[in-house]
């Protein structure tokens, strides 16, 4: 008896956030190594908190990765993987290899993950959905470096993703975008899902990785920053502990801030439920990123 009355707090517990955010659109950017994980609960649980989500009237997107699919793909036909800054060098035949590994092969098996537990999605393409300009990262000196096709999304189609929404279907977009040339573009899905999350006027923004969130030592997993407001950033670029990777999430989770979204979240997808736990328990996971 004593476990299920456990069990009606923990719902009534989520209930203020349930009736908060019913009919609210929330992007959750899906990514990080727990994604090829040998363990099928750990890969398709997002999916059932996703499923979750629709079930209880919020409006989910998802943006996805799949770099360690990507470099598996490359190697695998002969094309070696160079990375500058942090970013994928991406030539002709580097940038068809990762349009179909993206939107054609990880796009398609989340979609089905969703569907499996009775959840409606539907799997875009970034083409479909993002715009981009080519990114030219620049050297310390200020040079700047050609990458390759490599974009920065500028523009997001939003009438199919708000047709999802008016059916309550999840849409599901991988981070690639067309360029003012026409061409595909590669682009980082952490900067995608943010801009996702402004153009839909998203209430909240969700980054899951592999990393606990953002952690005071890079070293230590339980040295996690559960609360970061956008003043202190800077301060945390200077002493190094927002480096690397991390730069584009925060700095993406930022804009999304400055431009409305109430709250950005970084949690670690390996832990079981990990949105549901951040979005409706009064302690939340993570770091929460806030004005």
């Amino acid at each position: 008896m004593q476990d299920l009355i456990a069990k009606a707090a923990t719902l009534l517990e989520a209930l203020p956030y349930i009736q908060r955010f019913r009919s609210q659109t929330f992007v959750i950017k899906y990514g990080g190594s727990f994604m090829d994980s040998p363990d099928p609960e750990v890969r398709t649980g997002v999916a059932r908190d996703i499923v979750f989500l629709e079930a209880v009237g919020i409006n989910p997107v998802v943006v996805h990765g799949g770099g360690k699919a990507i470099s598996r793909a490359m190697e695998a036909a002969g094309l070696k993987p160079k990375f500058v800054q942090g970013l994928r060098v991406t030539d002709r035949a580097t940038v068809e290899l990762v349009e179909q590994v993206l939107s054609r092969e990880i796009n398609p098996e989340i979609v089905r993950a969703i569907e499996q537990f009775g959840g409606k999605a539907r799997g875009f393409s970034g083409t479909e959905i993002f715009t981009c300009r080519k990114f030219r990262p620049k050297t310390a000196s200020g040079e700047e470096l050609d990458i390759g096709f490599v974009g920065d999304v500028i523009g997001v189609n939003t009438e199919p993703l708000r047709e999802c929404i008016r059916r309550s279907v999840t849409p599901v977009i991988s981070p690639t975008a067309r360029g003012e040339d026409g061409q595909v573009y590669n682009c980082n899905a952490d900067v995608a899902a943010a801009q996702a999350a402004i153009a839909l006027k998203a209430k909240r923004l969700v980054f899951m990785s592999d990393v606990p969130g953002l952690l005071r030592d890079p070293s230590d997993p339980n040295s996690v920053i559960p609360h970061l407001q956008v003043g202190e950033v800077e301060e945390l670029k200077m002493a190094g502990v927002i480096d690397a990777g991390m730069i584009p999430k925060i700095d993406s989770g930022v804009a999304a801030l400055k431009a409305g979204v109430e709250k950005v979240s970084l949690v670690d997808g390996r832990v079981p439920h990990a949105v549901l736990l951040e979005i409706f328990t009064d302690e939340g996971v993570g770091t929460e990123i806030v004005l």
